[in-house]
């Protein structure tokens, strides 16, 4: 066990899908796995074990923010020998070209956080994704013929603000959505040598106020989700 996931040993797969909330982890593993056992409540941040089309693989909880997401990958990868996460999750788009329910894999993402350089000493405003699931989701959506943008992303640390428009690291490096983790994952990743991605589907659009409901948001993310499976099957065959 680590210090904040109470699985044991072995319990952990080695491709590990990542949302924020608890009980979006738990829609996708009744709904989308076969097999499944709940490893870890901890704090109630639910994670579960199961296969997809015969290949192991877990889904749990984030948290939200760049220290979450931080704790919880870290000991994914540092504890439980994971080789490779995706985070599943939502982002606020910047401009209404962007659509609700439009799917973004992530470049790079973009932060005015501290995280990477306090834990790592990376000085970096901006983290890549790492290895090669980025382009393995591109392929895989392009072979179920879903539309998804490759695109930079911003992941801050602050989700109410007093500044109004864009803020400048995001316009700067034309990120297309706000979100709050991938920068701490990739730099986790990078830290450690180990695979990261993070996919995001878009649930507000913040000049127009559109948004997705608390219950969308939970379980109206399917698309992303088998889109994230899809490519486990890929990445599985080319580390198993």
């Amino acid at each position: 066990m680590s210090l904040h996931i109470s699985a044991q040993k072995g319990e952990i797969a080695t491709i590990v899908l990542l949302a924020g909330d608890p009980l979006r982890a738990q829609h996708i593993a009744g709904n989308m796995l076969q097999d499944v056992k709940l490893v870890s409540s901890t704090r109630n941040a639910f994670y579960f074990t199961g296969s997809y089309k015969g290949v192991p693989v877990t889904v749990g909880a984030s948290g939200m923010g760049c220290p979450s997401i931080g704790i919880y990958s870290y000991e994914l990868f540092n504890e439980y020998g994971v080789e490779c996460i995706i985070r599943i999750g939502t982002a606020g788009a910047y401009a209404d070209t962007t659509k609700l329910y439009d799917v973004i894999n992530t470049d790079k993402a973009y932060s005015e956080s501290t995280y990477a350089r306090e834990a790592f000493g990376i000085e970096d405003d901006h983290i890549p994704h790492q290895g090669i699931a980025y382009d393995i989701i591109n392929k895989t959506a392009e072979k179920l013929n879903m539309p998804v943008t490759a695109s930079n992303i911003h992941s801050s640390d602050v989700f109410y603000r007093t500044k109004k428009g864009t803020p400048p690291v995001a316009a700067k490096n034309n990120c297309v959505c706000v979100e709050m983790e991938a920068f701490a994952l990739f730099a986790n990743a990078q830290n450690l040598g180990k695979m990261a991605a993070t996919i995001v589907t878009i649930s507000d659009i913040i000049p127009t106020h559109e948004s997705m409901s608390a219950d969308q948001r939970q379980s109206s993310l399917d698309n992303m989700t088998k889109l994230a499976l899809e490519s486990v099957l890929a990445i599985h065959a080319k580390i198993a």
